[in-house]
């Protein structure tokens, strides 16, 4: 017989409820909380029933807080690649993008840095303006901003594609978001390291983008957070829980050689700044990227239709 959830867990629907928990009678896994309804539910969630195991340094306790029930990425788009301007040379800017445009890049990522939120200083609506004049591809600008909503109209009106605010500077972010969209622009929120999900939780059906940062914000060419990896996966499993079309970012030490982890963690878009302005043939780079993302990108497909048809 089913428990009801307790307080804590009937106010947040992907926490767990303390004390004993009844298991799946088939399965022998916890029950996992309805969404819907806050309280537990062992009815199958989603096309598989395979348990995500927790990446090398997460807690695996912190697994249990979303649903553990891995759903198969089978409406996943492609992996893209999005070159960060920063580690680019921009006394020759015009240049590096279309190299790595003509290297198969299918975003530039622009890091917009005030000095106050992070501790640099880098580019302002001007340079995207520029930017757009001189590439096809989409503009991911991502807004390191303490006030990002005072530049939304300038940075929308020089070109963005894509607008990103962090959510520890956006005390009214649902305000925000909406600021962006009805600009023409594709909204994203994204969090530091420190920061926990449960913070973009009611915003998430809003968005288009979400971005997990590997590293803290402020300076390019800094070593992925390994223990990241469980967020970004935690972070896919809420965003399939919400039937979410959000693409999943992720961007800090992102490497030809993690790029399988980060994609089979659940990313969609690889911000990658240093490996690729840093390497002597950026489209090699991109590529070899690009591969290591599909083939695991593939592979857990293949997984996941395996568990759809045991289900």
């Amino acid at each position: 017989m089913q428990r009801a959830a307790t307080p804590l867990a009937a106010s947040h629907p992907f926490v767990y409820s303390t004390g004993s928990i009844e298991r799946n009678a088939r399965t022998g896994w916890p029950a996992v909380l309805s969404h819907a309804r806050g309280v537990a539910d062992e009815g199958a969630r989603s096309h598989g029933d395979e348990v995500r195991p927790p990446f090398d340094g997460e807690d695996p306790a912190s697994v249990g807080h979303m649903a553990r029930k891995v759903r198969p990425f089978m409406s996943r788009p492609s992996i893209r690649i999005a070159p960060s301007i920063l580690s680019a040379d921009f006394a020759r800017l015009s240049d590096e993008v279309s190299r790595v445009e003509k290297g198969g890049a299918d975003l530039l990522h622009i890091d917009v840095m005030d000095g106050h939120f992070v501790p640099n200083l880098t580019v302002g609506p001007p340079i995207v303006e520029a930017l757009r004049k001189v590439t096809k591809l989409p503009l991911d600008v991502h807004l390191m901003m303490t006030n990002p909503d005072a530049f939304i109209p300038e940075f929308a009106q020089a070109g963005a594609d894509y607008l990103t605010v962090h959510v520890e500077t956006c005390p009214h972010l649902h305000r925000t978001v909406q600021s962006i969209k009805e600009r023409g622009v594709k909204a994203g929120v994204t969090l530091n390291p420190a920061t926990p999900l449960s913070a973009i939780e009611e915003i998430l059906p809003d968005v288009d983008l979400l971005l997990v940062m590997s590293v803290n914000p402020g300076f390019g060419g800094q070593h992925f957070i390994a223990s990241t990896l469980g967020k970004i996966a935690r972070a896919r499993e809420l965003l399939d829980r919400l039937r979410s079309r959000a693409a999943l970012e992720v961007d800090g030490g992102v490497k030809v050689d993690n790029a399988a982890d980060i994609v089979r963690a659940g990313a969609d878009i690889l911000v990658s700044g240093s490996a690729i302005f840093s390497s002597p043939d950026y489209g090699a780079t991109i590529k070899a990227m690009r591969q290591a993302g599909q083939a695991m990108h593939k592979a857990t497909r293949a997984a996941g239709a395996v568990a759809a048809r045991r289900s």
